[in-house]
Formats: structure tokens, sequence, C-alpha cells
């Protein structure tokens, strides 16, 4: 007997027929084009409304369609791409990592923000840090590049810049609205419940040890779309 499909993979089919029928939105002038791609939409919706919620949910699914066609513009401002955020691995002198339990979820991880317009993407390192805990921070290299939906982080479609940091001043001075705590760490004394720690600690432990690797990424599924993890 086959296995069901999980919530994660429902979501990136949900979000990559949205993105497929938001981009037709965007590029067409058929009217009857239109309606196919509103069509699609509309099953986009029914499935993650399936992954959030429940199947006893779907018929609540036009408020994900609602949202998607918000979103649509016309020709390539319409090209529908993931979101881009950064983390920050930040150690200090003892060599320890930072981490944050998140105030939304309950769940630690390295301190996160979406890319602000106007700053690059190491600026919003350094900004994101020290709103969300106090501590300052030298971004030193780009240690990798993760999906968002595939790490478990997000319920869209993003593409997270992680960045290995170091402490160059402050002190923790959480953000309440952010953080419900946060500390230092070493390898052996994560905190639960933890999100991702077997994608990232092991290459973010490395980079505090002193080891100058590739940036990491997530492993290319083979065939790439019908590989369900």
């Amino acid at each position: 007997m086959s296995e069901p499909v999980n919530e994660k993979t429902l979501r990136r089919w949900a979000e990559s027929l949205a993105g497929v029928a938001r981009t037709g939105l965007g590029f067409t002038q058929s009217q009857y084009e239109r309606e196919r791609f509103e069509e699609i939409l509309h099953i986009a919706g029914d499935i993650k409304a399936a992954a959030d919620d429940g199947i006893a949910d779907v018929p609540d699914a036009t408020g994900h369609v609602e949202e998607w066609m918000k979103q649509i513009g016309s020709g390539v401002p319409g090209y529908a791409t993931p979101k881009v955020a950064v983390g920050a691995a930040v150690t200090n002198e003892r060599g320890e990592l930072l981490l944050i339990q998140r105030a939304d979820s309950g769940v630690w991880l390295y301190p996160t923000g979406w890319c602000d317009i106007g700053y690059s993407a190491p600026e919003v390192v350094v900004k994101e840090v020290e709103e969300e805990t106090g501590i300052e921070v030298e971004p030193i290299r780009l240690i990798g590049v993760l999906d968002g939906l595939r790490l478990g982080v997000s319920r869209i479609p993003l593409y997270s810049l992680l960045f290995f940091c170091r402490q160059v001043g402050g002190e923790l001075n959480l953000h309440p609205l952010e953080c419900s705590d946060a500390g230092w760490f070493t390898r052996d004394n994560l905190p639960s419940p933890i999100l991702g720690a077997e994608r990232w600690a092991e290459p973010i432990f490395a980079a505090i040890d002193g080891e100058v690797r590739d940036v990491f990424y997530d492993a290319l599924r083979r065939p790439v779309w019908k590989n369900a993890q």
C-alpha cells in the first residue's frame, strides 16, 4: 500500500501550480487562457487548503485564490518567483551558535528575516539580528542557500540565504514580537523543538570550527519534480 502524500509536498505542488497560473495571467491577453489559468488557481487552492487545514476545509479554498489573484502583475513584474529571506548563523568568541525561539511558532532557529528593498542581503542580516536579539554582528561569508518550503520554515515559496557571522558587540535584548527566548548553544546542547537542524547544523558548526567549504544547498531531487521530499 502506498504512503499518503505529506503536507509539505502538497504545499509545494499547490504553490508551483499557483506560480504557473499567476505567471500565465500576467502575460496572456486571451480571455480563454485567463479562464483556464484561473481554474488552475482554484485547483491549487484546493490542494493548499487540504494541506493546511485538512480535506474538510477545501470548500473554503477561495481565500487562497483571492490572495494569489492580488499578487498578479503584468508582464515581467507578474512572473511569479520565490520571495527572498536571509538567515544568520552567528557565533561568539566561545564558538557557540546564537539561536532564537520564534514567538509565532515556539520552534528554535537561527535569526531570519525578509530581504527589504534598498538593503543588500548582508545589510539585512546585520539589521535583523540586532533588531531581533540586540546582538551586533559582522557577516563573514555566505554558507548556504535553502528552500524554505523544503526546510519547513515557510508555507509560501522562499529562498533563504544563510550567512556565517561573528558577534562584534551588543548583548541579548529580545524583540518581544519576534522572540520568546534566545541563547548561545554548542552542537551538543541544541534546544528543542528545533527546526531543520538536520540540514544546517553540520555545515554551520563546521564553519564555526574554521572550515571553509563551498556554499551548501538542498540536494537535487531526481527526477526534479516527482520526488516527494
